[in-house]
């Protein structure tokens, strides 16, 4: 728990929402718990405060949730954007390297938060059918933590898989290399009495159906199986549509396209959000986001929201951030359906722009 009093009473009251069991959308609540965080990290984190205040917004001028400055995912490449004092940084998440050689970087005073609000919709969109005293087996086609430990996607399984897998969940990459032979046994055998959990990367799941291809071999897994996978279609040497993509997962695993759900998360936010497919079978497919967040959809020229069923740009207020800056602008295009969203994929130079944007308006007037 945070040494300032301020920030440890907004910690308690973000804790308190994630772990009611009825989930609802209550916008007084929202907003009024948005605005207070607001108001602490344009104190508290001074980059994020002179980028809101370049704009003219402040905690005086910001009436609602909706008028937060979003800072772009880009900006975590550039600064520290933390709201606590260095020193106290417990730990730290880097995001994968793309276009850009330096990291973007989520610094956590805690991981109370964190791991609280990853585990919720995690039982809640992979598990939703399952009674306790049937824990999953869960498969991590991830290195664990002990070999990532900033992969933000690693520490989720390994919390998963402490707080909600059975005895025999492990992870099956090391040394940067799928395990594809001990991978391929235990799926041959799995135990009967425990639903599967199969989850990782696209790519590692590319990997996977690939080695099963050049074996002339396919699995049929039980029918309690599920497969959660983190997007990016990319393989070795291939591109997959995911229509195709899950086709081929069907085809050499035996699980079928209504039992395969896809995380949207990014390194730079505290919670994540999944497909509908579990939790709602037979409904329209989208990602549903829980109650502390909220998911907007903007036209990245005016900054308005764009109507349901257009293409925007994805803008996420987290409230599980409360270390960092709560609004960030993703590098992503999406539209709203319902009260859902679908990710569309991502906007052409948009992180060129977040970093530009941060090296500009961060940087050059003063340090992180």
């Amino acid at each position: 728990m945070s040494a300032d009093p301020r920030r440890a009473a907004l910690d308690e009251r973000v804790l308190e929402w994630i772990a009611e069991p009825l989930w609802g959308h209550d916008e007084e609540r929202f907003d009024e718990l948005a605005l207070d965080l607001f108001a602490f990290q344009f104190t508290h984190c001074t980059p994020y405060g002179r980028f809101c205040t370049g704009r003219g917004h402040t905690p005086e001028s910001v009436r609602s949730w909706r008028e937060v400055p979003a800072i772009p995912a880009g900006a975590f490449k550039e600064v520290a954007l933390r709201s606590f004092p260095e020193e106290c940084a417990a730990h730290v998440f880097r995001t994968s390297g793309t276009s850009v050689e330096r990291r973007g970087e989520l610094h956590l005073d805690t991981l109370a938060i964190y791991e609280a609000s990853l585990i919720v919709p995690f039982r809640r969109f992979l598990l939703p059918d399952l009674h306790a005293g049937r824990e999953p087996l869960i498969f991590a086609l991830t290195p664990s933590p002990a070999e990532a430990r900033d992969s933000s996607l690693s520490h989720m399984f390994a919390v998963a898989i402490r707080e909600l897998g059975a005895e025999g969940s492990c992870f099956f990459v090391s040394a940067g290399e799928l395990e594809v032979d001990a991978l391929l046994e235990a799926l041959e055998n799995p135990p009967a009495e425990r639903p599967l959990l199969l989850c990782g990367t696209s790519f590692a799941f590319v990997h996977l159906v690939d080695a099963l291809s050049d074996r002339g071999a396919r699995i049929a897994l039980p029918e309690a199986a599920r497969i959660m996978e983190t997007g990016g279609f990319k393989g070795r040497s291939r591109t997959l549509p995911r229509a195709e993509f899950y086709a081929c997962l069907e085809e050499a695993l035996g699980v079928p396209v209504e039992r395969i759900v896809n995380q949207y998360g990014m390194t730079e936010l505290g919670s994540q959000f999944y497909d509908s497919a579990l939790r709602e079978p037979g409904a329209l497919r989208r990602k549903l986001a829980p109650p502390w967040t909220r998911v907007q959809t903007l036209d990245p020229t005016t900054g308005h929201e764009v109507a349901a069923g257009e293409a925007g740009t994805i803008v996420i207020t987290d409230l599980a951030n409360t270390g960092s800056v709560c609004t960030v602008q993703t590098a992503d295009l999406g539209r709203r359906i319902g009260e859902g969203f679908e990710v569309l994929g991502r906007e052409p130079g948009a992180e060129e722009r977040g970093c530009s944007i941060a090296a500009d308006e961060l940087l050059a007037t003063g340090g992180a």
